[in-house]
């Protein structure tokens, strides 16, 4: 099966998945019972920008085949079932409508609301991961799964502008500490690649000179000995990151 037809036949089985879940009770019945819950999810990559190629912060969304908010992109998602752990079901509507696995997967937030649906209450459990630049490529794209520059999203379906606008609240506020940003990065980098990211995630430029001499001073950054070659100057020094792996030990998942 070709990327596209793969991505397209992920959205379809996700949107079937709410069409059966709607469908199984009339109103009166989805009104007593407890609201359904689902699963979305924020996945955040480095792309270079299309004018200045400098690295900025994209995001995959799927476009909705369906009603409500048909044509809307949306964050990729599905309802939870009763056989899959929120992790499992998170990881399966990835791998379903974008054919992204992240090696870290961890919740961000509970969204409830009485209004985010038109049609009925549901409760969302959002995850969120940071994915490397290679990861990042091999996700599906079509014309119903594409990657967004962040900033630059548009109006989404349900409240997902504001879920995205937490999560790169909490992602921010993270990078002040733990090990946030080499999440972004391959194994190996240059001080300048993470100082990039730092200002992809900030949507600021940092002091090149002072960035750096904070940088060398915390811990977990390894010098490796290796220069990155390629370039019409002098290489400079590749580092990588010795701390324990994770987004942070304060975002903990739910199994």
């Amino acid at each position: 099966m070709t990327i596209t037809k793969r991505a397209s036949a992920g959205v379809l089985e996700s949107e079937r998945r709410w069409n059966v879940y709607s469908s199984s009770a009339n109103v009166s019945e989805r009104q007593a019972a407890p609201p359904p819950l689902a699963i979305s999810t924020v996945i955040f990559a480095l792309r270079p920008s299309e004018s200045s190629g400098r690295p900025t912060l994209w995001l995959p969304l799927v476009r909705r085949i369906r009603e409500p908010y048909k044509g809307l992109w949306a964050l990729p998602g599905g309802p939870l079932s009763h056989s899959e752990s929120l992790q499992d079901a998170a990881s399966r509507n990835l791998i379903e409508t974008t054919g992204l696995a992240p090696s870290y997967l961890e919740q961000l937030y509970a969204f409830g609301g009485l209004h985010r649906s038109p049609t009925q209450r549901v409760v969302s459990i959002v995850y969120w991961a940071l994915v490397q630049p290679t990861e990042a490529a091999l996700a599906d794209e079509s014309e119903n799964v594409r990657w967004f520059r962040a900033d630059r999203l548009g109006e989404l379906a349900f409240d997902h502008n504001a879920i995205v606008d937490y999560a790169l609240w909490r992602l921010r506020n993270k990078l002040a500490y733990g090990s946030v940003a080499y999440h972004l990065l391959g194994e190996y980098f240059t001080l300048a690649q993470v100082r990039e990211v730092y200002e992809a995630v900030l949507d600021r430029q940092l002091d090149p000179a002072n960035f750096r001499r904070q940088l060398k001073s915390t811990p977990d950054i390894e010098e490796t000995g290796e220069y990155l070659q390629g370039g019409k100057h002098r290489p400079p020094r590749l580092y990588r990151f010795t701390g324990r792996p994770g987004l942070d030990p304060d975002n903990r998942s739910t199994p």
